[in-house]
């Protein structure tokens, strides 16, 4: 099993550039495990971890409503966002600036994770990463991501968005984590389909705006420890 993870930090990059990359490894991945099934000699798959940042950009999965984005063309165009569609799981959200958005592109075969465990692995990565900053996070149940105050349901609010597409194990698509985010970009969408649920930032929660590259590395390592542990 190769547990190796490349990393790489993209920076700001827009959405189908990265999504595109994304595709890429996925599919070669992919390929090596077909090739796998017939005769030839033995390969190893990659496996790969993204951060990056996005230009504002609302997302909707492919199990996702269309009436929980509440924004018409007019508006998304006089604030600059970009919409898709996309191929993952969940409903709508946003990415934009002051936002970490991580794509692990994984073979979970490598790290003898199913699904369930994989999700709660990410998850724990982020609550993990929040705790170093004095904000206690955890889950709300039947909902995926990471939240806090989860035992008030009046006041609960989402802090990270998780969702994620696979195929014979490999992962693509993930999480996406409020720092220093806009908010007021929630305003036109229910967040992942809630309409009863708000959300937040590390920069609302801790009554400023906090390093990213910070913030990045804790993450980056608390990710990476947990895959190479094997779960959460």
């Amino acid at each position: 099993m190769q547990k190796t993870i490349h990393f790489r930090d993209l920076g700001m990059i827009d959405y189908q550039e990265a999504w595109d990359l994304q595709e890429e490894l996925f599919d070669r991945i992919l390929q090596i495990k077909k090739d796998r099934a017939g005769p030839g000699e033995y390969r190893e798959t990659p496996n790969h971890l993204l951060f990056c940042e996005h230009p504002h950009v609302y997302t909707l999965g492919k199990s996702g409503s269309l009436n929980n984005l509440l924004a018409g063309n007019r508006t998304l165009e006089e604030k600059g966002v970009r919409f898709y569609r996309i191929n993952r799981g969940g409903d709508i959200t946003y990415h934009g600036p002051g936002q970490i958005v991580g794509y692990p592109v994984l073979d979970l075969e490598n790290f003898g994770l199913g699904m369930k465990k994989y999700i709660a692995l990410l998850e724990a990565s982020v609550i993990a990463t929040l705790k170093e900053f004095s904000v206690e996070g955890g889950r709300l149940e039947g909902a995926t991501g990471v939240w806090l105050d989860t035992d008030d349901p009046l006041r609960a609010r989402k802090i990270c968005a998780v969702g994620v597409r696979s195929s014979r194990y490999v992962t693509m698509h993930g999480f996406a984590f409020n720092v220093n985010t806009d908010l007021s970009f929630y305003n036109h969408i229910n967040p992942c389909g809630f309409t009863d649920k708000g959300v937040t930032s590390m920069e609302k929660e801790l009554g400023g705006r906090v390093d990213l590259s910070t913030v990045k590395a804790r993450l980056k390592d608390n990710l990476m420890r947990l895959l190479q542990k094997g779960g959460a």
